[in-house]
């Protein structure tokens, strides 16, 4: 176990590299109480909550704990334009965030520092203000912003926005240092945690589950939590449960150190933009969707298809990678003695998009034309899990008794990690929630409900 990340780490994604040295290395136990498969945020929050309510937990990572997504995200820790059943677990997440660092003993970069929507146009406002009614009903302090109020704040070119919507208790973290801080956290807590280490299958007696099959070897347990990102369709069809789940692209850029022009996160139609605690931003386009055309992308057309209407403008298509999880030589069936598809790519590392990453830095300097030569200090991509209604599954599956699924962020899973993770754990142990789950039930794409659009990636 090593000590906390710093910002020099940044964006070697947790040494992710195949040669660096594995940082959580624990023994395999022979049992227990819960094994959670899959160490990006979701995952290792569910188990550091387990951990704090006495049970036994065994995480499993086939790479790196965060070595995906949950280390390539914005770090934005958003209310803001939240799905309005996903934001009571999300005004949770954002107070359990601001105490998360003193909690755990280690810096993991939170700020609040506020997010504010831009609109360019007036259109545009008028469809911003449209979210004012779920704020209020939440009792946020999220107002709305005229020319001269974003002027106040963000220092652009002058009259380059009419308004737009802000919520300054909102924040950010650095997820490269927040999930594994987090991940040492569980570790001090009793989580035995091992990276490399994929979970193959799930033995069942009697219809419950009854043990997992890892490729260390078999452990003993009685319920399991799959977080495995963008690759928990694929494990589920293993188990023969149908979810429905694909994944974008999305290409992040990291300037160098610019002098400051807004500390917290913002985005118009086309950029959004956040400031890093090492005085750079980082920036990713809000009008591009990238999708890997695989077998799921025909097999899920049909529950996919209005969120692609919804926003069909913003979608490039290309081929996926043959290792990856809807890649077209992926295996879809294997055995518990054979070397699986989650062993063949151990860290899901698509690269990133050079002319996305130049068109970044073009439309930055548009909008702060003051700043001068900014530079790209690194590009990166990550694979963003999403459901058709672009809201996660957390949920017990009925015909898999044991199993608990918690996947689908929809690129929202940084900032709603820990109230995520907290309660997924409720979820586990059998306990009573105060949330509505009605909307994020395993089944609903599968018994005829209407597919309801949650936020835009």
């Amino acid at each position: 176990m090593t000590g906390a990340a710093n910002d020099t780490d940044f964006p070697v994604q947790f040494k992710s590299q195949p040669d660096a040295p594995l940082q959580f290395t624990d023994r395999l136990p022979p049992s227990a109480d819960v094994v959670v498969i899959g160490a990006g945020i979701i995952g290792v929050c569910t188990a550091y909550y387990l951990a704090a309510a006495g049970q036994k937990v065994l995480l499993c990572e086939k790479g790196r704990v965060a070595g995906e997504q949950s280390s390539r995200n914005w770090g934005w820790i958003r209310q803001l334009g939240r799905d309005s059943d996903e934001l009571p677990v999300m005004i949770e997440s954002t107070r359990l965030w601001r105490g998360l660092s003193e909690e755990i003993g280690e810096d993991v970069g939170y700020r609040q520092q506020g997010i504010i929507y831009l609109a360019s146009t007036e259109k545009k406002l008028a469809a911003r203000e449209s979210w004012m009614s779920i704020a209020k009903a939440h009792n946020l302090d999220t107002t709305m912003l005229t020319r001269t109020g974003v002027e106040q704040q963000i220092n652009g070119i002058p009259g380059r926005w009419c308004g737009g919507i802000a919520t300054p208790s909102d924040g950010r973290a650095e997820p490269w240092i927040a999930v594994p801080a987090m991940a040492r956290a569980a570790q001090r807590n009793g989580v035995s945690i091992i990276e490399h280490c994929a979970v193959r299958d799930i033995e069942r007696q009697n219809g419950a589950i009854s043990s997992v099959i890892t490729e260390h070897g078999t452990v003993q347990c009685n319920a399991v939590v799959l977080a495995g990102g963008a690759w928990s369709s694929l494990f589920a069809s293993r188990l023969g449960l149908t979810l429905p789940q694909l994944t974008v692209r999305s290409t992040v850029v990291a300037t160098s150190a610019v002098p400051s022009i807004y500390e917290g996160n913002a985005a118009d139609e086309k950029l959004a933009f956040r400031r890093r605690r090492d005085g750079g931003y980082t920036l990713a386009l809000s009008d591009l969707t990238e999708h890997f055309i695989g077998p799921d992308s025909f097999r899920y057309l049909k529950p996919f298809m209005p969120a692609f209407m919804d926003d069909w403008r913003s979608f490039r298509f290309g081929v996926p990678p043959k290792t990856f999880p809807d890649g077209w030589r992926t295996e879809r069936a294997w055995s518990a003695d054979e070397v699986t598809p989650f062993e063949k790519n151990r860290i899901l590392n698509p690269a990133p998009r050079q002319g996305v990453a130049d068109t970044l830095i073009r439309r930055f300097k548009e909008r702060f034309p003051e700043l001068g030569a900014v530079t790209a200090a690194h590009s990166w991509a990550g694979m963003i899990d999403t459901m058709p209604d672009v809201v996660p599954v957390i949920d017990h599956v009925s015909a898999c008794p044991g199993l608990t699924i918690a996947t689908g962020f929809s690129g929202h899973g940084f900032g709603i990690g820990p109230a995520a993770g907290k309660l997924v754990a409720e979820i586990v142990q059998g306990n009573a929630v105060e949330y509505n789950m009605k909307r994020f039930r395993y089944n609903r794409f599968q018994d005829g409900s209407e597919i309801v659009l949650g936020p835009a990636l």
